[in-house]
């Protein structure tokens, strides 16, 4: 088996003519408030002030977005040009002297914050985004304390709470950042600009609810608005009631992605792990139980990693040409509604395997409730992500297989950190709590699934030691699959499998043996935000280079889970990267690293899911059909 950079993986955004120069990029030296900074041509003039260390106000721009110049809060002058420019889109070509502020400049921008306070309905104290909204806090910083030109005193739109997200462009300042995360980042475009001049606003396509439009629900739009225009249905009100209520025992599991990220919320910065601080803070607001996702994350391993095997074994031992592949992993609730969208024709290649929050909300109403004597009519099942469109994929109406909605409630990233703060914990400062029995053994394949690569590497480390017998510390240094590691959007990795060895016990219900498996070159590849997904989807509906893959990854938001719409905000590139060291980290400090070592997974295959992985027990509680499976 292959372990080499070159052999094993690749990136498609790779330079295929790496041999050849590159260009010579010319630099230029500028004047930026007498401080002298050379720069490529082509840098903005916004971006050549950050390298300096200087701060240029603006609500439209942001790090992963393109600049357009809608807010204008960024003018600056520039030595022999009578007019302000704006730095955001002003490429620099030549040198030139550039004053950032001025009398002039801060006139300008007071007028325009005291315009956009004008057209911005509601008050401040009454806002989600209250203390982290930026236009808040650009009025304190240019001293407005009185609304110069009155403010509107009436909702021209309505609200729209028709899905997950809350969608109120009364408070809208038209940055259209938005919609550039929904057409740039998602390629979904169900964002658009309606009307002229002062009716100008931000509408799905035909004026239509967010539920009626292709909106995933992945709530990047959210993360990324500066205002209060765009946030997540907040439920904790009605978690709080049930918290009170004697007669709910109320349980809650925790994904990894907000573990290191919560601490965002309390000024620590992005990647301060808090997962056993957070179970203490947990605990203490009420809740009767908190388990580890990391259980179910390793669960889904073992149904997904097995049905891969089922479904290579119909392609490669019995030729069936109806084996669909590959086999697109479903643990995104996103990405599930981008390809029930966009691609309805080819669902049949979706694993059939349940996310994690979902299968550990049936475990909870099944498993756990008999276990400890309880009536699952009384259990609450509250599941903490860092993700919107878990709130829409809990509500399904196929999420049932215990006879009762198996997860009741999503609380993204956010929604938790606000239940802390109205506990008064000061999270950072609080002690240590492991997780609840039974399920309280984290493995860092569990833990890995919060970024990108990270449901591969965790169903390659298993899938490699069950198929061949060996470590897969044999093949990759310390179980780290580097190539599908990192943030270029479509990573793949070929995996030559040299020898096989015994089915191990936990799968002989389903295979005799895997020598139908020696000598395939087993190719696996990793998508993230769905701009890349449709790449690759694209690629496969024409037989391209995807459609020889066997195993793909597909995770609707950019960095995976560590991005996703339910976590703190603000979000940049170097904020998601400084996350997933925080969750790699982690995965290196666990004993156990690989999902079918999980003894709870283990036990429960012994005690509940008695006829195994992809058995029919499993497939009925933990697979969204039921599909008896056996040996042919």
């Amino acid at each position: 088996m292959s372990t080499s950079t070159e052999a094993a993986g690749a990136s498609t955004d790779k330079d295929n003519g790496a041999a050849a120069e590159k260009p010579q990029v010319q630099l230029i030296t500028i004047t930026i408030d007498a401080i002298e900074i050379t720069v490529p041509s082509g840098t903005t003039i916004l971006a050549a002030a950050k390298m300096a260390g200087l701060h240029i106000p603006t609500l439209c721009d942001h790090p992963d977005l393109t600049p357009i110049g809608a807010c204008r809060l960024c003018m600056i002058e520039i030595d022999g040009q009578p007019d302000l420019q704006i730095a955001c889109t002003y490429p620099i070509t030549k040198p030139l002297k550039i004053t950032t502020t001025s009398a002039a400049i801060r006139t300008a921008r007071r007028h325009i914050i005291d315009l956009l306070l004008t057209d911005h309905y509601g008050q401040c104290y009454t806002c989600k985004r209250n203390n982290n909204c930026e236009l808040q806090c650009l009025a304190a910083e240019y001293g407005i304390d009185l609304l110069r030109f009155g403010q509107t005193d009436s909702q021209k739109y309505p609200v729209d709470h028709s899905g997950s997200l809350v969608f109120d462009m009364n408070k809208c300042i038209l940055c259209r950042r938005c919609m550039r995360a929904c057409n740039e980042l998602q390629n979904i475009g169900c964002l658009t600009i309606t009307g002229r001049g002062d009716q100008s606003r931000i509408a799905t396509f035909a004026d239509k609810p967010l539920t009626l439009s292709a909106c995933i629900e992945c709530g990047q739009c959210i993360i990324r608005c500066p205002t209060g225009a765009l946030t997540e249905v907040d439920q904790t009100d009605e978690v709080w009631a049930l918290l009170d209520d004697p007669t709910k025992h109320v349980v809650i599991q925790t994904a990894p992605a907000p573990r290191a990220a919560i601490g965002e919320c309390f000024g620590l910065e992005p990647g301060t792990p808090l997962t056993f601080e957070m179970n203490t803070a947990i605990k203490r607001m009420g809740f009767n139980a908190v388990f580890d996702t990391n259980f179910s994350a390793d669960l889904t391993i073992l149904e997904e990693g097995t049905e891969l095997l089922l479904r290579l074994q119909q392609a490669l031992a019995y030729k069936n040409p109806k084996a669909n592949l590959p086999l697109l992993t479903s643990c995104s609730p996103g990405w599930i509604k981008y390809i029930e969208y966009f691609y309805p024709d080819m669902l049949d290649l979706l694993s059939t395997a349940k996310s994690p929050q979902q299968m550990f909300g049936t475990i909870i109403k099944t498993y756990y409730a008999e276990k400890k004597g309880l009536d699952p009519k009384n259990i609450v099942s509250v599941a903490l992500m860092p993700c919107t469109a878990k709130k829409f994929e809990c509500n399904r109406p196929e999420m049932k297989a215990s006879g009762f909605q198996d997860v009741d409630f999503a609380l993204t990233t956010r929604e938790l950190a606000k239940m802390m703060h109205e506990s008064g914990l000061d999270l950072p400062k609080l002690p240590k709590t492991v997780f609840d029995d039974p399920f309280e053994t984290p493995t860092g394949s569990g833990v890995i699934f919060g970024a990108t690569g990270g449901v591969m590497e965790a169903a390659l480390r298993t899938v490699i030691e069950l198929v061949t017998s060996k470590k897969v510390e044999d093949f990759y240094a310390h179980a780290d699959i580097i190539p599908v590691r990192g943030f270029e959007g479509i990573r793949l990795l070929e995996i030559p499998i040299t020898e096989v060895g015994p089915v191990p016990e936990l799968l002989q219900h389903l295979f005799a043996d895997f020598e139908w498996l020696k000598g395939v070159t087993l190719r696996v590849a990793v998508a993230h935000g769905t701009v890349h997904i449709r790449k690759v989807m694209e690629d496969i509906k024409i037989g391209g280079l995807f459609s020889s893959c066997h195993f793909i990854e597909m995770m609707a938001c950019p960095g995976g889970c560590l991005g996703g719409g339910g976590q703190p905000i603000p979000t940049s590139p170097e904020i998601r990267a400084k996350r997933a060291e925080a969750i790699y980290s982690e995965d290196a400090s666990y004993a156990i690293r690989k999902s079918h070592e999980n003894p709870q997974v283990l036990q429960i295959y012994r005690e509940f899911l008695k006829d195994g992985p992809c058995g029919h027990k499993a497939h009925a509680l933990l697979h969204t059909t039921y599909t008896p499976r056996s040996k042919q």
